[in-house]
């Protein structure tokens, strides 16, 4: 594979540089990027190609990558070091408690703050302090092309933001985002994210418990917890007829969301989405609430 040397504060370029290969994926080595280069153009070196990987899954936030589940084994973790060239392998043995803070350890390389590109978004974090899911990436775009094609503009609350998730690319489709996060270390970086993608005028942060923090009626409330059932009373006292509510949970809660729906004086149509598998016989669901 024929590359060259850019400067990670560099990286900016290479999103209008003809010379790149774009059906290849540059990797970092330090504060180096070595980058796939078109058959036309000069190269610094020739790399020999990798072979396909087929080994333990994991995924990457910005150069680290990421390992859930069983701890891997010294060849699996050697086999991703190999393929990947990370800064670090990051295992997450579970998270904890409300913040969904995770439980870490450093397997190979090192850890600390990384700078994560998704679709068209950068996230600040350290994911070693907050967590990070690369699972809810279609429901994040599903979720947005809603909100843009919407006929007007729309204000909405994220109650659980994390470092903004669901905030950043709600507001990146022209929403007004109430954002508010119960953990100061995610806050912070939800703060400096909002500040990386230019989008302070679109997001108001707030921290603390979200259930004190609403205010007003939302247009739009994104309920992002797997006990987020539990706090809809709370969400539902900053609706009206023709907000809709998006409810997540482990495993449909369709019979709950509707009893607290209807006790809180609204009908609603309530449609159920599948995003991913959780754990074996269990699936991250989300319940679109659109009340009357």
């Amino acid at each position: 594979m024929r590359v060259r040397a850019v400067r990670k504060d560099k990286a900016e370029e290479l999103r209008t540089a003809g010379w790149v290969d774009r059906t290849r994926g540059p990797f970092a080595d330090g504060e180096i990027l070595w980058v796939p280069v078109i058959a036309s153009e000069p190269c610094d070196r020739e790399l020999p190609e990798r072979r396909r990987y087929s080994g333990r899954g994991y995924s990457m936030l910005g150069e680290i990558a990421v390992i859930h589940g069983k701890k891997p084994t010294p060849y699996e973790i050697n086999a991703i070091a190999a393929f990947c060239r990370p800064r670090g392998i990051l295992w997450i043995r579970s998270l904890q408690d409300i913040t969904r803070t995770p439980d870490t350890e450093i397997l190979w390389g090192s850890g600390g703050e990384v700078c994560h590109r998704e679709a068209k978004f950068v996230y600040i974090l350290d994911p070693e302090k907050v967590m990070f899911s690369t699972g809810n990436r279609e429901e994040k775009a599903r979720i947005s092309r809603l909100v843009g094609n919407s006929p007007r503009p729309v204000r909405i609350a994220d109650m659980f933001a994390g470092i903004g998730y669901f905030s950043l690319p709600l507001a990146g489709a022209g929403a007004d985002v109430h954002a508010m996060e119960i953990n100061p270390v995610a806050f912070g970086y939800l703060v400096r994210s909002i500040e990386a993608n230019n989008l302070s005028g679109r997001i108001t942060p707030s921290l603390g418990d979200c259930r004190r923090l609403l205010s007003g009626t939302y247009d739009r409330i994104v309920m992002g917890h797997f006990d987020a059932v539990t706090m809809l009373p709370d969400a539902l006292r900053h609706a009206a007829p023709g907000t809709v509510i998006h409810v997540h949970s482990i495993g449909p809660v369709e019979d709950q969301v509707r009893e607290h729906v209807e006790s809180a004086g609204f009908s609603a149509t309530i449609h159920v989405h599948t995003v991913k598998k959780y754990r074996p016989h269990a699936w991250h669901m989300v319940q679109d609430v659109y009340l009357a």
